[in-house]
């Protein structure tokens, strides 16, 4: 596999994990696998200012772990395809196995 991936596609998905290795990114993301929402949902569910979560929000979606989409004043974020879902999901299920 590794021979078949060039530099770029290594680099960018460096830069995937490095967006994964935050819990509140992570937690964000499974929040998203659930359903789409918007900011001000996000920073409700969580307790957090717009402000902390549209940072967080920006780090996922420059990783294109993350999607968005205009709805009416709202923005809508969700999860950007099934890879990322298959991601999270596993890399949090082998979190959880013991050794």
């Amino acid at each position: 596999m590794a021979g078949r991936s060039d530099e770029r596609q290594l680099e960018a998905a460096a830069a995937m994990f490095d967006a994964l290795s935050d819990t509140s990114r992570l937690r964000t993301l499974m929040r998203l696998a659930e359903k789409d929402l918007s900011v001000s949902e996000i920073a409700a569910a969580e307790g957090e200012k717009l402000t902390t979560v549209s940072a967080r929000l920006q780090i996922l979606h420059a990783a294109r772990l993350i999607a968005r989409r205009r709805n009416g004043k709202s923005v809508i974020y969700s999860i950007a395809d099934e890879h990322v879902l298959t991601l999270v999901e596993n890399a949090v299920a082998h979190a959880g196995e013991s050794h």
